[in-house]
């Protein structure tokens, strides 16, 4: 009995020395109860982006009500972020974290109890909505800088974010295959109900890190001066200027088609709503593929070359979908640009978590955060005028050639970039500043 005890025990060291190996960011003891805790959070958010515009469709039969929603919601992560940033730079960011989830709960708690109640309405979803704009505005760039925190050795940074886009990719296929499940069987006040149960393993992993604390330093700037500088900063830093710029092209042309898939689906593929399902799944897919291929690289170095490559292929995929006529072949290439899209997001993120300056990490990620969302309402308006005024197809086509010149133009800082990149990851210097 003995004997088969150890065999299993060498068994089992065998396997966890195999996985620390290919995802070594796992080996910190504080990202591994991070990635626990957001795997049941994470779904549980994504849960409930489905389930509150189908509620608000179910409750008004309007789709101008459920825009207006959709829009007041982005709203405030839009303005909030930026100072998000800054309150990341001053205070200590698992303590943020931790309010942050506390708040969270406290507006999927009341969105749960009021429609298990029946006391929901459209104002009442409006204002939760609302609410819960400003707590991601708050959490985004203060999750993107706690990362370096909870990874004890910076070379497993890169495998650390690309487990991060991992699971959110995951949780964006699972979340809205869980919440149509149990809006169909149960009804949609169980997906309220799982979101607000799962904040309780993120506040409980968040709890049970061990940070070293670092002494807040004390403040001689107004917060309006602590953003002026990381704007400055950001804008006089060539590879952190020029990755955000290219991150800001593909967020306004490179996901534009998602505006316009019932359009494809619907005239183009002259299919229906299960067409469009696999359209927008396929996408998901391709992320998460692109996770597993980052997750087995090691350091940063050559990433700059995936930042240039992924928008090329991002447009030609676009160019290739607009004259696509075959369902399957549509779905396929969606693959490929949806795995393109992580690729270029999660490299883009990496090399500036290993370039940034560590009090301004921040407030850049904050930045980075706003190249990601900001231009999404607006991605959203150009393609839809685009596509009212000259067609669907040429309206990706347009798309797609703007994200290849983007990538033209980014080949230009390609030696500028990998020299930076292998100061960061050799030398560990500090990074000069230029406006070139």
């Amino acid at each position: 009995m003995r004997e088969l005890q150890k065999g299993w025990a060498k068994s089992g060291d065998r396997v966890q020395k195999e996985i620390y190996y290919r995802l070594p960011a796992l080996k910190s003891r504080n990202f591994r109860l991070y990635v626990v805790g957001q795997v049941f959070s994470l779904s549980g958010t994504f849960m409930t982006q489905i389930a509150v515009p189908w509620l608000i469709y179910d409750l008004t039969k309007s789709a101008w009500l459920l825009g207006l929603a959709g829009f007041l919601g982005f709203l405030p992560t839009l303005v909030l972020t930026p100072f998000s940033g800054v309150l990341s730079d001053r205070w200590n960011r698992q303590d943020l974290l931790k309010l942050v989830q506390i708040l969270g709960i406290c507006v999927s708690g009341t969105l749960t109890l009021l429609t298990f109640a029946g006391w929901i309405n459209y104002w009442i979803l409006l204002g939760l909505s609302v609410l819960a704009g400003l707590l991601k505005g708050l959490d985004m760039p203060i999750r993107h800088a706690f990362v370096v925190e909870m990874v004890e050795n910076r070379a497993d940074l890169g495998n650390a974010i690309a487990l991060n886009s991992a699971m959110l990719s995951s949780s964006r296929l699972i979340g809205p295959a869980m919440g149509g499940i149990l809006i169909a069987s149960v009804g949609v006040e169980y997906c309220f109900l799982y979101d607000s149960l799962s904040y309780l393993a993120a506040i409980a992993a968040l709890a049970a890190m061990k940070m070293v604390r670092k002494p807040i330093q004390p403040q001689t700037q107004s917060t309006w001066q602590k953003l002026k500088e990381g704007f400055d900063y950001v804008c006089n830093t060539l590879p952190i200027r020029s990755i955000l710029l290219l991150l800001a092209i593909q967020g306004l042309f490179g996901i534009s088609y998602m505006a316009v898939l019932p359009v494809f689906a619907a005239d183009v593929l002259k299919s229906g709503a299960d067409t469009f399902g696999f359209l927008s799944a396929s996408g998901a897919i391709g992320s998460v593929l692109a996770c597993v291929y980052l997750s087995l690289r090691r350091g940063i170095e050559g990433l700059e070359r995936v930042i240039a490559l992924c928008p090329a292929l991002i447009g030609l995929g676009l160019i290739a979908f607009a004259c696509s006529r075959n369902v399957w072949l549509s779905i396929v290439i969606l693959t490929v640009v949806g795995g393109s899209g992580t690729l270029q997001v999660s490299c883009s993120n990496a090399v500036i978590q290993n370039l940034v300056e560590d009090d301004k990490r921040g407030r850049v990620m904050s930045f980075y955060a706003l190249a990601l969302i900001g231009m999404l309402p607006l991605s959203n308006l150009f393609a839809g005028t685009l596509t009212q005024a000259i067609g669907a197809p040429d309206a990706l086509i347009v798309c797609g050639i703007l994200c290849i010149v983007g990538s033209v133009n980014f080949v230009r800082h390609l030696p500028q970039l990998s020299r930076w990149i292998a100061r960061a990851e050799h030398l560990s210097g500090d990074l000069p500043t230029t406006s070139s």
